[in-house]
């Protein structure tokens, strides 16, 4: 059966004057200048019965609207099904916010619709350019370049999945590649620079070294991962972008065919449990919020507000030019802002939440999507679960619902279990909620499977 493939890319820099995101509370982070691009990649595959296409952005987050309109556009110009097309971010966090996250960059509308526009438009591109390819998978592990930032010695997915797709002459056409940590290491070195960060490395490494490729980055679970903090530095920020793409190219010179006459789609939906914030909760944070914006209070505010707003309270400090009383009037008026909003309808919001999840198949290969920072134990339960041998896990992908804790971090109401809910307008998750979501993603594998 013939296979034909495609793959665009178009460029994603933003407009003078948008603001960054994903960085902390009210920095009115606008960039200064351009490190490198930010993108819209897609790869179309097709055989005679079915066709797919992968969208990937370097965006931090996107909304289920923004993957709407993407999934519209590119219906409407290529007839690929909406349940086929899947629209990913690598969560760079020196890109521009695309979803309105509270405190955390304000969403430019013109850009936003511009990126939507763009990111259909490469994918648009890449169904025009078709042509005969042959299609091959790969797995490997990349141990020692990322650690778990929520528990010492806690688990990490060190697992990095890579789709070949050849041209008939067996030059390589595309590479995606999927794996996981956090991509914050430009936004430590060039907190106010555009830039896709190590996602960007890994493809222009892999690009380099397969001259007429283009590469294609898919962020997998990386809630509770980030690169180990010493790549954060002028001379070794490019060592983990380096590794994986070293990884990942030693492994496709031995990768394993796929049987193209097996391309599927499917999506699900996903229906989480959330419980409702207790008054008290409320009450405290927004009593603590307006007693220290009224009396200019920083006493012990980092085991209070900053052990619950931020992974590291000095680092908030830092990144508001030192001053402490900025940071924490920040902190303040975002827990004065978002309690507000609460009271306002919080008791006729539903104590569950309903997010997309999709899978791609080919041959033995496979992408199991959420719309999540999804947690390192949740994703090792989907690999271990998984029907097929090759899988990517794409989260950030088709819509934003914030961090996925596993039981451990909600238990202890940590950054991801308490404060993300909060910047997200959505209800804290429960014990429970992961689990749902690995159900309904092993659900929708085996769809895919049939």
């Amino acid at each position: 059966m013939a296979t034909n493939a495609g793959i665009a890319r178009r460029n994603l820099n933003p407009f003078w004057g948008v603001e960054l995101t994903g960085w902390g509370y009210y920095l009115n982070r606008t960039w200064l200048d351009v490190h490198d691009d930010l993108n819209a990649t897609s790869l179309v595959i097709e055989n005679e019965n079915q066709r797919i296409a992968i969208v990937s952005v370097d965006l931090m987050v996107i909304s289920a609207e923004f993957t709407r309109i993407v999934r519209q556009q590119i219906q409407e110009a290529t007839g690929i099904p909406s349940q086929s097309i899947l629209v990913s971010c690598t969560h760079t966090h020196n890109a521009p916010a695309s979803e309105g996250l509270r405190g955390v960059g304000e969403v430019d509308p013109l850009y936003e619709a511009w990126a939507a526009r763009q990111a259909a438009t490469s994918a648009i591109l890449a169904w025009q350019h078709r042509e005969a390819v042959t299609v091959s998978a790969v797995a490997t592990r990349i141990p020692g370049i990322s650690f778990n930032r929520t528990r010492n010695n806690g688990p990490v997915d060190e697992t990095a999945t890579g789709l070949r797709v050849d041209r008939m002459d067996q030059s390589p056409l595309a590479v995606v590649v999927g794996f996981q940590a956090h991509p914050t290491i430009a936004t430590v070195l060039r907190p106010r620079s555009v830039s896709r960060d190590a996602p960007g490395q890994i493809c222009d490494v892999i690009e380099r070294e397969l001259p007429g490729c283009t590469a294609i980055y898919l962020q997998g679970a990386c809630g509770d991962v980030n690169f180990l903090r010493e790549y954060a530095t002028p001379e070794r920020h490019e060592e983990p972008g380096n590794a994986v793409a070293d990884a990942v190219l030693k492994s496709l010179e031995n990768a394993e065919s796929l049987d193209t006459s097996i391309i599927n789609a499917c999506v699900g939906t996903a229906t989480i449990p959330t419980r409702r914030w207790t008054p008290e909760e409320i009450a405290g944070d927004q009593e603590e919020a307006r007693r220290r914006l009224e009396h200019k209070d920083v006493s012990a505010w980092r085991e209070s507000i900053g052990r619950a707003m931020t992974n590291r309270p000095d680092d908030m400090v830092a990144r508001h030019g030192g001053d402490e009383w900025k940071a924490v009037s920040a902190m303040c008026r975002f827990n004065v802002e978002w309690t507000e909003l609460m009271q306002r309808d919080m008791d006729h919001r539903p104590t569950t939440l309903s997010t997309e999840v999709q899978a791609l198949r080919i041959g033995d290969f496979g992408i199991v999507t959420n719309s999540s920072e999804f947690f390192t134990t949740l994703a090792i339960e989907v690999r271990s679960r998984s029907p097929l041998p090759y899988l990517i896990l794409s989260c950030y992908s088709n819509g934003r619902i914030g961090y996925m804790p596993d039981a451990y971090d909600v238990e202890r109401k940590t950054y991801a279990a308490y404060q993300s809910p909060k910047y997200c307008n959505q209800f804290p998750f429960t014990s429970e909620s992961g689990p749902a979501l690995v159900d309904e993603m092993i659900k929708q594998l085996h769809h895919a499977c049939d």
